[in-house]
């Protein structure tokens, strides 16, 4: 794995945003992250909880061949 710069990870995460949610509402996302107290470690582990680890491996396969198939 190569080793990226803190600026190279912040332009691939905003090019990630706005490939999944669009300019206007990428900057609306930050925008309200940077507003609260967040803790995204603590929100990442609570995110799940009610999913097993198959059914998020089915859900993820499932978004991966719909955006395949919209390309």
């Amino acid at each position: 794995m190569n080793a990226t710069t803190d600026t190279e990870l912040k332009v691939l995460g905003m090019e990630a945003l706005i490939a999944a949610l669009g300019e206007v509402m990428a900057e609306k996302f930050i925008t309200l992250i940077n507003r609260e107290r967040f803790d995204y470690t603590e929100w990442q582990r609570n995110l799940w909880n009610d999913k097993s680890v198959e059914e998020i491996s089915k859900a993820a396969m499932a978004r991966r061949t719909r955006i395949r198939s919209s390309n």
